[in-house]
């Protein structure tokens, strides 16, 4: 239960990092830019519930709790983006449009195997990918 728990929390934590876009092509540099940040995002935020101990087991985390996890996660989601000159906002309304680009971002992935590795590590259904539920980062 508290693995279903934190799925949850991250679907919810970040699924406002994510939009359904028109697909434009990227620039390469941009491509570089975005799915690098995605993997550290990707990467943070496993770490961030790992294991599901956060809160307990079995406990669900209070409103009070869910607040500051939030205001934790982006805060720590800001120092990230600010890696890459981006802002929250701006990776959250450029990235849809970046990663429509299919072919760009595999091309960019496949040319960087360590990269693809760990991108491939990170869960489908919470990064966009494999289900396009819109939800994830």
């Amino acid at each position: 239960m508290t693995m279903n728990l934190a799925r949850r929390i991250i679907g919810i934590s970040l699924g406002v990092v994510l939009f359904a876009g028109a697909a434009l092509a990227a620039e390469p540099a941009e491509v570089e830019k975005f799915v690098n940040a995605r993997i550290e995002i990707g990467e943070m935020m496993m770490n961030y519930f790992k294991g599901g101990e956060r809160f307990g087991e079995g406990q669900r985390p209070s409103s009070e709790q869910m607040k500051e996890m939030g205001a934790d996660i982006n805060a720590k989601l800001g120092q990230l983006l600010a890696k890459y000159d981006l802002t929250v906002e701006q990776y959250r309304t450029r990235s849809p449009e970046v990663f429509a680009d299919d072919a760009a971002v595999k091309r960019y992935l496949n040319e960087h195997p360590d990269l693809k590795q760990r991108y491939e590590a990170l869960p489908l259904d919470r990064m966009g990918r494999g289900g396009s539920t819109g939800r994830g980062y």
